[in-house]
Order: C-alpha cells, then structure tokens, then sequence
C-alpha cells in the first residue's frame, strides 16, 4: 500500500508541474498578447494612435516592463484569463492527442486481413473463442460461455493497448464459424449477433464502454467469424463473478484475475496519467 501511495504522489506531482506551466504559458499570453491586442484596438477606434499593430505590443510590452504604466489591475485581469485559457487548451490538447493515437490503432487493426490475424495465433493482443453461448461439446447453449467472453474483453479493455477477439475460432485457429451460435438468438444473424454481445458488455461491463468495441464479420470456407476490436478503457473495468468484482488483465496469452493488493498497484501504474 506505501508503494501505490508513493506512486500516487508521483504522479500528482507530475501532473502538476504540467498544469503550473500550462497556467503560467497562458498567463503570459493574457498579459503581453490579449491585453495590449485589447488596448490597440480601442486606440484604433479613438483613432489616437499610429503605430502599427506590432509596434504597438511591443511599446506596450517595454511600457509594462519598465513599470512606465501602473495597470495592475487590468494585468491580473488579463492573467487570469490567460491562465484559464492555458489550462483549457492543456486539457483539450491531451483529449485530441488520445484520440487521435487510438484512431491510429484502430485503423491499423482493420487494416490487417483475418487470414494473417489467425496465423499469428493467440498472445497478449489476440484470443480465439470458439462460440459466444453455444456448446460445441455438449451440443447445447450454454450460458456460461459468455461469462468467459466478457473476461477476456475485461482483460483487454484493462490493457495498455487493447485487443482483439475472434469468436468462431478454435485455440489451434481452426474456423468453426457462427452458424450454431446464430441460431440460439432471437434473430438468428449477424446484427443479431453483434446486439447480444453489446448488450452483454453494456449490462455486464458497462454502457460507457460499447464506443470502445468495433465488431466486424468476416466469411471465410462459408463460415462466420466475428472480429471484436477493444480499445483501452479509460477507467479500471470490473467483472461480477459469484456476487464479488473480479479484475482481469492479459498475461501472455491469456486472461486472469489479480488480488487486491495486485489490483491497487497495476490500476495505479496503468491509469497514472489520467487520475
């Protein structure tokens, strides 16, 4: 527990070392740039001053400096305002730059071809499944497979980097297909399909979360096979399992739950830049 403090701490200090210089960046601007564009403006409009727009700044800026005119009032003013600006633009800037990096990785992924996705069989980014509620083994739906499905996303959504999910494949990358699974749902195809498994993350997992999942479907030998894409969540995702949350994350090439103690240090190492 010390050592997920101590690295709590850390990462407070980092964060405001950046907003401290975001408010001071902005200050800045308030002061030399908003406040003389305001003071020329009115001197064009009174007419009373020649100067250039750039002259002008820097007369000003030499003027402020040089303590030639006494505006503390209106600097302070002006500051504030630039401070806030500092921190808004800081803020929207971090948001634009994530989602950009994981549009970026969402792109590569639909770029790649299922054939070459198999092949690389199953690791830290890749699970294979071979049905979502039907089973192949006793020939009959069997609810708790979904259970394991929503561990294994549980897993990636907890992830660094995210991942991808095939259900239709065996472990050894053998297509299976969808069709029996098809036929256990309400509307027995792939829209169906792609509504169970969304309304299972969404109930089970989280509703702010299905913007996360991107769903493909793939025909290959006649066979369906769905592609899950998972993006990384922004918050720790949690699964009930026998009325207790569980928390899973990817080792290797598959999914497991941690302890407590391991929980509280891989969620303060895992989400330190956005607490």
């Amino acid at each position: 527990m010390k050592r997920f403090l101590l690295q709590l701490l850390s990462i407070w200090k980092q964060k405001l070392k950046i907003y401290f210089l975001a408010c001071w960046v902005g200050a800045g601007m308030g002061i030399f740039l908003l406040a003389p564009s305001y003071d020329y403006i009115s001197s064009r409009e009174r007419n009373s001053d020649p100067l250039s727009s750039l002259e002008f700044v820097f007369t000003q800026f030499a003027e402020v400096m040089t303590g030639q005119i006494n505006q503390n009032n209106i600097i302070i003013f002006y500051a504030e305002i630039g401070a806030l600006l500092g921190l808004l633009s800081l803020g929207f800037y971090q948001l634009a730059h994530k989602r950009l990096l994981d549009l970026d990785a969402l792109k590569a992924e639909l770029d790649k071809d299922l054939p070459s996705i198999i092949r690389q069989g199953e690791g830290p980014l890749l699970e294979f499944k071979s049905s979502l509620r039907w089973d192949l083994q006793e020939t009959r739906v069997n609810r708790s497979l979904e259970a394991v499905v929503l561990k294994t996303l549980a897993g990636f959504f907890n992830s660094h980097v995210g991942g991808t999910l095939l259900i239709g494949v065996a472990d050894n990358g053998e297509i299976l297909g969808l069709e029996q699974d098809f036929q256990t749902l309400k509307k027995p195809d792939q829209d169906g399909f792609e509504q169970t498994l969304m309304t299972a993350i969404s109930t089970n997992l989280g509703a702010d979360l299905c913007p996360l999942v991107h769903i493909l479907f793939h025909t290959i030998a006649d066979k369906t096979v769905c592609r899950v894409i998972v993006s990384p969540a922004s918050r720790p995702v949690f699964i009930s399992q026998a009325n207790a949350p569980k928390f899973f994350v990817r080792t290797g090439g598959g999914t497991r739950d941690l302890n407590i103690q391991e929980a509280l240090e891989y969620v303060g190492a895992r989400w330190k830049h956005s607490k």
